[in-house]
């Protein structure tokens, strides 16, 4: 799990790369939760996601937003997070230039991010949303998603209420081409106190259904 410093549009970014064995193998990057809150690439569902993917052979980096850790920079509200994901993206295709295609994961503050970097980034092919902020973020600019991915949340979530993400859920589904499943982790709140396992469980079992079929969700 080496240590990694790259450039980003506010200055040093602090990350952490486990880079992959096979030349052309996927790449995913994993975004964690609000820096104002605490969020940052050691939470621990964005560290267990890290695992997950490398785990499959990926090669995976997390990082820190500017102005959290050794990242340098001051939080943006969103817009230059989102300049930090695609810097972070482009760095790990420098390293990995064979990708083939690639995967984003994010929680909460990291999945509104992760969505906005996926409408621009047509090398995304899958993602994981992880209790999405639809009713503090506005995500009508997945108009349309353009990859098929995992939406998950807690039915007790009182930050990302579940009828708000059930709301995101099926607009998205209403969109021809792509597959959205949605999982919810009963008894589950936003920061997921007591399922963690169960919401990697579920990561888990949706990655490698995409694996084995490329074209299944």
């Amino acid at each position: 799990m080496p240590e990694v410093i790259f450039n980003g549009p506010a200055g040093r970014i602090e990350g952490r790369f486990q880079p992959a064995k096979i030349r052309n193998a996927p790449i995913a990057l994993v975004l964690h939760p609000h820096p104002s809150f605490g969020g940052t690439m050691n939470n621990q569902i964005v560290y267990q996601l890290y695992y997950l993917f490398a785990k499959r052979g990926f090669a995976v980096l997390r990082f820190n937003f500017r102005g959290v850790g050794r990242s340098q920079g001051e939080f943006d509200h969103g817009a230059g997070e989102l300049s930090d994901a695609a810097a972070a993206l482009d760095w790990a295709q420098t390293i990995h230039p064979d990708a083939k295609s690639c995967w984003i994961a994010g929680f909460s503050f990291g999945a509104w991010v992760g969505m906005q970097l996926l409408m621009r980034r047509p090398e995304i092919e899958g993602f994981i949303s992880i209790a999405p902020p639809a009713n503090l973020n506005d995500f009508s600019f997945l108009a349309p998603c353009p990859s098929s991915g995992l939406i998950i949340h807690g039915d007790v979530d009182k930050v990302a209420p579940a009828k708000d993400v059930q709301g995101l859920v099926d607009k998205l589904k209403t969109q021809k081409g792509i597959i959205i499943e949605q999982k919810i982790v009963e008894g589950a709140n936003h920061f997921f106190e007591n399922k963690v396992d169960e919401l990697i469980r579920e990561c888990e079992i949706y990655v490698d259904k995409r694996l084995a079929r490329p074209d299944a969700a």
